[in-house]
């Protein structure tokens, strides 16, 4: 049963690797064409604004790509779960946010690489709240050792007092 499961996964990775470079491919020629033949738009924001979609596509394939052993094709290790909540959708998130981000650059001129701060401040916004509820934790172990260890005795009068 858990062998069904690593080559279902194996399978699902494959494609959504597959599916990443085709529409990573995709984008960027179309951007090199229509800079090209049409109107110029800046190489340069277009190549320091890829570069971070360009890193989580490399950490994507080297986590998510399924090993087989080359001599028998037996799966060995069925990659990361690519459909995993957390950092890894923050990575798809990254991809596709660029991808939106060149083809409105494309369609409506440099203004559109604006799109792309939403990726910072969304990381901002995740870290701030991620740090918010590790003060709230720790905040309250605080309040737990604060508590008198020694209930107070007495009638129910005198506890509710205290």
């Amino acid at each position: 049963m858990a062998q069904k499961a690593r080559k279902e996964r194996a399978k699902a990775n494959a494609t959504a690797l597959m599916n990443l470079h085709i529409g990573t491919l995709v984008v960027n020629v179309l951007f090199f064409l229509s800079n090209i033949l049409f109107k110029r738009r800046s190489l340069t924001a277009y190549i320091i604004l890829s570069i971070p979609a360009f890193v989580c596509e490399a950490v994507l394939e080297s986590t998510g790509r399924p090993k087989f052993d080359p001599s028998t094709k037996a799966l060995k290790n069925a990659g990361e779960d690519l459909s995993a909540p957390g950092l890894t959708d923050y990575m798809f998130d990254v991809i596709w946010v660029t991808w939106a981000s060149v083809i409105l650059v494309i369609l409506f001129g440099n203004w559109a690489w604006l799109l792309w701060s939403a990726v910072p401040v969304y990381g901002l916004v995740k870290g701030f709240s991620l740090l918010g509820a590790t003060r709230g934790m720790m905040g309250g172990q605080q309040a737990q050792q604060q508590q008198p260890e020694n209930p107070v005795a007495g009638n129910r009068k005198q506890r509710r007092a205290a």
